[in-house]
């Protein structure tokens, strides 16, 4: 299986299986590439229906570019722990931020967001941001606390006082927790327009129809958080001597 950065040719033949509407991994299959390796490239160039060979390669070059011009004079990378490849590791991050970029994250939130969730301690403080991310701490902290509002990370002090910003299992939830109510909110309002309109007339029928849609859908996240929540992020119980063992409770 090849290695090294996609050539042009090989990212028009992403374009033109994307056109005909193949999946990654049999693009990739044609491509000797890892599927992985497809997906991180329609990802952060644009998605599958905005996806262009020469746009792309032209982005990619760009970003090498500027790689270079950051990295210091006669200097490496850190070394990534438990053997990771950087170069790898780099690409994956700027995937993860085109992603959530794509679902509504401003970029510079979605900068902090993806370096949280990819850091093996799941929390960083501004000092450890602004060196990964080269950007002030002013930026940082106007993207923690969008971040906080959004029920999506939270802040600690660790054992040195430093104040750090944490995503974990429990941030999740609250975060889901949060969409629910908004969610429920929206069909609140939507209901008080039924009786402002008159009940009965298209616009208060359309309004009755978001509302009932919107319970519901409020209400099936709350749910799932729940069920989530108790099934898949179970902490161990730590017994009377101090060894820990699983909780197999799951209600």
């Amino acid at each position: 299986m090849p290695g090294g950065r996609l050539t042009q040719q090989e990212r028009q033949q992403i374009a033109l299986g994307l056109a005909d509407g193949l999946a990654y991994a049999e693009i990739a299959r044609r491509l000797d590439r890892p599927t992985s390796t497809i997906t991180r490239e329609v990802m952060r160039n644009g998605g599958p229906t905005a996806y262009r060979a020469d746009l792309a390669h032209r982005a990619t070059e760009r970003r090498t570019h500027r790689r270079r011009q950051a990295a210091p004079q006669g200097s490496e990378a850190p070394p990534q722990p438990h053997g990771r490849d950087a170069e790898t590791v780099r690409d994956y991050e700027e995937t993860l931020t085109t992603v959530l970029m794509q679902a509504g994250t401003p970029k510079m939130m979605a900068r902090v967001l993806c370096c949280l969730y990819t850091t093996d301690a799941g929390s960083l403080t501004t000092s450890e941001l602004v060196q990964r991310l080269r950007v002030s701490p002013a930026s940082i902290s106007k993207a923690i606390t969008y971040l906080e509002s959004q029920g999506l990370v939270r802040r600690e002090r660790d054992e040195r006082r430093r104040e750090r910003y944490v995503v974990d299992d429990d941030v999740w939830y609250q975060s889901m927790m949060a969409s629910a109510r908004g969610t429920a909110q929206l069909g609140e309002i939507a209901r008080q327009g039924v009786g402002v309109l008159g009940a009965g007339t298209p616009a208060a029928t359309r309004l009755e129809n978001i509302a009932r849609f919107v319970d519901f859908v409020s209400e099936s996240i709350a749910r799932s958080a729940e069920q989530a929540r108790e099934i898949l992020h179970t902490k161990p119980e730590v017994t009377s001597g101090g060894t820990v063992k699983p909780n197999s409770d799951r209600g």
